[in-house]
């Protein structure tokens, strides 16, 4: 009976350690330590992990900038002319700013980049300031270099993108005295002959350049883009449109040689050779705005009036602010009879070239004339003579010849209103 009494005894006893053992385990301050450890640990763990993206960070962006830098540095004339080959204009003229910046004397870079620029400018409807930038850039390079006959020719070729002729052609004329197979300085004096009207000498220097722009390798683009210019001012449509096809073929990216292409189509009444040409435009430029407005009158020239409002509606969309996509798209709602949204549309067109300060005698008067057309038809009196009113105004301010005129009193279907100005007339 003792004996089994110590076996309980003793059972009990290690049950009992055993119990004490699981609550040191669970007591509360070892609890609380373990918590505390476990509310950190993620803490701890993330501060890892950000000094760890911190660091490969810092690496990462150093070697970015390291290879931008080397990118940067092996741009070299190659690739700015692989990007103008390409039609990439953007690229061209920022890869050949870059050489400049690095090579302050280099014509060939000047060369390629006043072409860019000038290339650029004939592009878009709002690029026009790309040649007067060309012609500073010249002018600069000119004074680096000012014996170059090489940038003296490409000089030219700035002045006479910028209209002026006369001097373009006395420049190319002394190059071509010293060095007469001179490709650049034949294509200037060609289209400066050109702009001056003497159209048979234009066509004799454009054949020439484009002999030597052959025999040479060089300017093959521009000579045969002079070659048509020379042809079309002569009127010879056809012979203009194929020197411009043998210019696509060097060149088939570039967005002008498109341009003239239609224009000289739509002179022959080719409206499917204009619709492919411009066509090839919207697939090198899905958002080109120019490509539409001409899209447009081609619409209007075919009696094809949803396809013109199209057009004209996509340049409103593309371009809000250039009042004359707004005039063009006015007048298509004219022509359709649809005068409110003519008048909405002229309205806009106006409002714009008195926002923009655009000067009185510079300004698209059809946009007040055509709106108060609608308004007329619509008998919508307040806003005729409030237009009517706007366009005496500037009449007098700028002492045009009167183009519209009511009686004394203002529009007859408006009888009972007044107008605050009276109608200046001037025959001159």
């Amino acid at each position: 009976a003792k004996l089994l009494a110590a076996e309980v005894w003793l059972s009990r006893s290690l049950r009992y350690e055993h119990l004490m053992k699981i609550r040191r385990y669970t007591s509360g301050l070892f609890s609380r330590r373990s918590r505390r450890f476990q509310g950190c640990a993620p803490v701890f763990v993330l501060i890892m992990v950000a000094l760890a993206v911190v660091g490969l960070g810092r690496d990462w962006i150093g070697q970015w900038l390291n290879i931008n830098r080397a990118q940067r540095a092996t741009v070299n004339l190659s690739a700015a002319r692989a990007a103008f080959d390409g039609g990439d204009l953007e690229v061209a003229v920022d890869y050949a700013r870059q050489v400049l910046d690095r090579e302050p004397d280099d014509d060939a870079a000047y060369e390629l980049l006043i072409r860019a620029l000038i290339y650029r400018s004939y592009s878009e409807y709002n690029r026009e300031g790309d040649r007067e930038l060309a012609l500073e850039i010249s002018r600069s390079g000119l004074e680096r270099s000012p014996r170059s006959l090489n940038m003296q020719a490409v000089h030219g070729y700035a002045l006479q993108a910028n209209g002026q002729a006369d001097e373009a052609g006395r420049m190319a004329v002394r190059i071509i005295e010293r060095s007469p197979e001179h490709v650049l300085a034949r294509i200037v004096l060609t289209l400066s002959y050109g702009t001056q009207g003497i159209f048979e000498a234009a066509l004799r220097e454009a054949e020439l350049s484009v002999e030597l722009a052959e025999a040479q390798g060089r300017y093959r683009l521009e000579s045969y883009r002079a070659l048509a210019i020379a042809y079309g001012d002569l009127g010879d449509y056809q012979r203009a449109i194929s020197a411009l096809e043998r210019a696509i073929g060097i060149n088939s990216k570039l967005i002008p040689l498109h341009l003239e292409t239609a224009l000289y189509a739509l002179q022959i009444s080719d409206f499917d050779q204009a619709t492919v040409s411009y066509y090839k435009i919207m697939s090198l430029d899905e958002n080109n705005i120019k490509v539409r407005i001409r899209l447009c009158e081609l619409g209007n020239r075919l009696q094809e009036r949803q396809s013109a409002l199209r057009y004209c509606r996509e340049v409103t969309e593309l371009a809000p602010r250039w009042s004359a996509g707004w005039y063009k798209l006015g007048r298509e709602h004219f022509l359709a009879g649809d005068y409110a949204l003519a008048q909405t549309a002229f309205d806009e067109c106006a409002s714009l070239q008195v926002d923009q300060d655009v000067a009185i005698k510079e300004r698209q008067l059809e946009c007040w004339y055509l709106q108060g057309q609608s308004a007329e038809i619509r008998g919508d009196c307040d806003a005729l003579m409030t237009i009517y009113q706007q366009f005496l105004d500037m009449v007098r301010r700028a002492r045009l010849p009167q183009t519209w005129s009511y009686p004394p009193g203002g529009p007859p279907v408006c009888a009972d209103r007044r107008l605050t100005a009276t109608p200046h007339n001037d025959s001159r």
